[in-house]
């Protein structure tokens, strides 16, 4: 019988490359975001369009997944939403929604998820982000919706420990996303010259460029899989080309 993964925010950068990755791999995919129609990688089997930050929908959905495939294996948390704003101009509403999707989403597919992922054990891997660690300007909000994220990684991962159940973090850099490209633009909105931005950015990685989504889904496979990852758990794995590695004032 083939594993079964749920992938969360299926339809952007690091998860369509994710579900790629683990269809390819011969995991049977369960894709979830709120988009009605999306494109899709070839290698979701089911999808379910629902609202993560919503109790009664997770609820649903698992029980959908339950009634359609019967397992679970890996849990993959991945929807996100970013904000580029200054802190003291960040609504509290627009706080509220980021930490619903980034942070309260993950609790919920997580408590809603457990009686599946406990039957036979499994794998929740949570994509964090390098701003849980160092982070920048107008990125407040984000950075403390991802902190908490490795944070809850943690707390998960001991207490689930003795259902077989591990819980790791991958903490994505730059990595060559619509999220990436729309955030640059908001940023520097008077900067024309978007692939030169692109390619500065890159270069103050320690190995000369931004990531590729499927190199994050590589690792998120790893951790997933129990043949190389089985005695990892509560850890937040950084993935960014070395980019905090170097000091600022380098």
């Amino acid at each position: 019988m083939k594993k079964v993964v749920c992938i969360t925010g299926v339809a952007g950068g690091i998860g369509s490359a994710t579900a790629d990755i683990f269809a390819r791999s011969g995991w049977c995919v369960v894709g979830v975001d709120c988009i009605a129609k999306p494109s899709l990688a070839d290698g979701v089997e089911h999808y379910i369009c629902t609202d993560i930050s919503d109790p009664e929908a997770i609820k649903a959905m698992f029980d959908e997944i339950s009634q359609r495939v019967g397992r679970l294996d890996a849990l993959i948390n991945n929807a996100a939403v970013q904000l580029v704003r200054s802190l003291v101009d960040t609504e509290p509403d627009e706080w509220d929604m980021l930490m619903g999707v980034n942070v309260r989403g993950p609790y919920l597919t997580i408590k809603y998820g457990f009686p599946l992922l406990s039957r036979q054990g499994g794998s929740i891997v949570n994509v964090s982000s390098v701003h849980a660690i160092a982070t920048s300007k107008s990125m407040a909000a984000y950075a403390a919706s991802k902190a908490a994220l490795a944070a809850l990684t943690r707390a998960a991962a001991i207490e689930l420990a003795s259902n077989n159940i591990r819980v790791n973090a991958v903490l994505p850099g730059a990595i060559d996303t619509d999220m990436l490209r729309a955030g640059l633009v908001r940023k520097h909105e008077k900067d024309n010259d978007f692939e030169t931005r692109l390619d500065s950015l890159g270069k103050k990685h320690a190995i000369g460029r931004i990531g590729r989504p499927g190199e994050v889904g590589e690792i998120i496979l790893f951790l997933s899989n129990d043949r190389g990852s089985s005695f990892i758990t509560g850890q937040s794995l950084v993935v960014d080309g070395g980019a905090i590695a170097r000091l600022s004032t380098e």
